[in-house]
């Protein structure tokens, strides 16, 4: 009996020194990619398929693809339709920032998720599965050496998607880059959802 509550307990303490791994791997990474901004090329596929630019700064972004355009300063979002030549702001919840946002996706670890990590080339791989009823059911996060994201898959209700992330560059970008600008899009026109 001793030895079964020995392995028991040997099997808890390695489980939650994972996930101890795994928190302070994310603490390590959202720290690191909040102290700066950075410009990355991405590539959707699965519930989202496109391809295109990203630029970053804490939870704000401009994401660049060859459907849309969407602005985000950390409030509201502006989302130009590049077919339609429309433009929609709204204000959006972290679930719909988490979606677009890489640093919206890394910050989900804080509440509501068990981690585990572990080692893959290159790098390491969080994975996060939810304990309630959360947007995301599962995530898996892979981080380079300088543990910047590499690949995000995620699974919610309509399946799974996969981003992944190449060429990043820190970049000193204005508060501008983060919000529309009617002068370079003079004709479209602006539907206020808010």
């Amino acid at each position: 009996m001793k030895k079964i509550f020995t392995l028991l307990f040997a099997i808890s303490i390695g489980i939650t020194s994972f996930a101890q791994n795994a928190k302070a791997t994310m603490d390590k990474a959202v720290a690191a990619l909040s102290k700066s901004s950075v410009s990355v090329n991405f590539k959707a596929s699965g519930q989202l398929n496109d391809a295109g630019s990203l630029q970053m700064k804490g939870n704000k972004y401009c994401a660049r693809g060859s459907q849309a355009i969407m602005w985000f300063d950390g409030k509201t979002q502006w989302t130009y339709m590049k077919s339609t030549d429309e433009v929609n702001i709204t204000t959006p919840n972290s679930k719909k920032v988490s979606g677009v946002n890489p640093y919206g996706i890394l910050n989900l670890y804080k509440n509501g998720y068990t981690l585990s990590e572990k080692k893959v080339a290159g790098g390491t791989e969080v994975y996060m599965k939810a304990t309630a009823n959360q947007g995301f059911k599962e995530i898996y996060i892979t981080l380079n050496a300088k543990l910047q994201p590499t690949q995000i898959r995620f699974l919610n209700s309509k399946g799974w998607t996969t981003i992944v992330l190449s060429n990043y560059q820190t970049k000193n970008l204005a508060e501008s880059t983060f919000k529309f600008n009617k002068k370079q899009f003079p004709n479209a026109e602006i539907n206020d959802l808010r």
